[in-house]
């Protein structure tokens, strides 16, 4: 595997430290670094905790904001709860899914966008929400949710 992958544990395991307390930040780091975590990833991690990767891979599938596959540039997480449902979720996910031309679950073929749904966002007295990223957006229509979405297209071109 690549010498920078390594690199990158071992630069976060220098940051966090070695304790089992640790690992939460650890790999956060490694999704802010490359948008998810790999198998790899999980492996060097465990042998720097010293802790099995079992025990590593339990903790970063847990979490649904930490991805374990591939994912585009631009990760839109979609608020799932009953509130958001209520308030036109499913017509954000189809508008969504019109543009970028995939399904919930699904990247597109460039790899800029990731279309996923989620848990409460804590946004619900003014759903339907989404992230993208770290970006929430709230009170979602159609039409806004078009602008924001080609606002990311747009500036992916320049």
């Amino acid at each position: 595997m690549p010498n920078n992958q390594d690199n990158l544990i071992k630069e976060l395991v220098g940051t966090y430290g070695r304790e089992r307390t640790s690992l939460l930040p650890i790999l956060q780091g490694v999704i802010s670094q490359k948008n998810f975590i790999s198998d790899f990833d999980m492996t060097e991690i465990a042998k720097e905790l010293d802790i099995s990767a079992a025990q590593v891979y339990g903790t970063a599938t847990f979490y649904s904001f930490l991805d374990t596959a591939a994912r585009g540039k631009y990760v839109i997480r979609i608020c799932k709860t009953i509130t958001c449902d209520m308030h036109g979720r499913k017509e954000i996910i189809q508008t969504i899914e019109n543009m970028l031309k995939i399904k919930v679950g699904e990247t597109t073929q460039n790899k800029i966008f990731t279309l996923l749904e989620t848990n409460c966002l804590g946004w619900c007295h003014k759903g339907p929400a989404m992230l993208i990223n770290d970006q929430p957006y709230s009170e979602l229509t159609p039409e806004k949710v078009h602008e924001i979405i080609a606002e990311y297209m747009n500036n992916n071109r320049r």
